[in-house]
């Protein structure tokens, strides 16, 4: 499923309604506001989310893991729902983001960047692209986007973020990160990809589809 423009809230809101339906699906979309998303075990008096909240900027739980991220319009999505039976899914899917997440890579590689999922940074602790759980999207030793998870009951949710652009004054306000480890993030546009958002989340699914759908499948999975 590939939606148009569709705020963080609401797509935080339909990943859960996929993962709570249980099936085989995948979706992406653009994100059309600014917010911080954080994941399910970041406590609420968190410094970033007091400093978001008297910014005016709304801040959205994940049910996922991991910490902060900011999003803004243009972000393109992605969130891709499994059983746990499936053999996709596997025992060690704590660790599966490369392949759950070969289609992202698959998709920029046409695009002209050469990504991998790769160990995450571990310089800070709170924004979540630069912390020391799960993996993130590298190229040439800076961090493009990550991936969290979430287990509940008999399905697997795999969901992430691609930013368009980066506002690097307001992640250093919001965040408190230093020029250098700014310096260690990018963007799609930083890297030279060109084209509407809406487009590229198209490409996106397209690529996500082609690396999951089994043999049988004939078209992306509607919700």
């Amino acid at each position: 499923m590939v939606e148009g423009r569709v705020r963080c809230s609401e797509s935080i809101h339909r990943d859960e309604l996929l993962l709570r339906r249980g099936a085989f699906a995948i979706r992406t979309a653009v994100l059309s506001d600014r917010a911080v998303s954080v994941g399910a075990g970041v406590r609420p008096e968190a410094a970033y989310l007091l400093r978001s909240e008297s910014a005016g900027i709304p801040v959205v739980r994940r049910t996922t893991g991991g910490t902060g991220v900011l999003h803004a319009p243009g972000d393109l999505v992605w969130s891709v729902v499994l059983r746990r039976a499936d053999p996709r899914v596997g025992n060690d899917y704590v660790h599966a983001y490369p392949r759950l997440g070969e289609g992202v890579v698959r998709f920029l590689s046409e695009e002209g960047v050469a990504v991998a999922w790769q160990d995450p940074l571990g310089v800070d602790p709170d924004y979540c692209f630069l912390s020391a759980r799960g993996s993130v999207l590298g190229v040439g030793g800076r961090v493009l986007g990550g991936a969290a998870q979430h287990l509940s009951g008999g399905a697997l949710l795999h969901s992430g973020v691609l930013p368009l652009e980066l506002d690097r004054n307001l992640l250093a306000e919001l965040f408190g990160l230093s020029e250098r480890f700014l310096g260690r993030l990018t963007s799609l546009r930083e890297l030279g990809i060109e084209g509407a958002p809406e487009a590229l989340a198209q490409k996106l699914a397209k690529g996500l589809d082609g690396s999951l759908s089994r043999p049988s499948s004939r078209s992306l999975a509607r919700a």
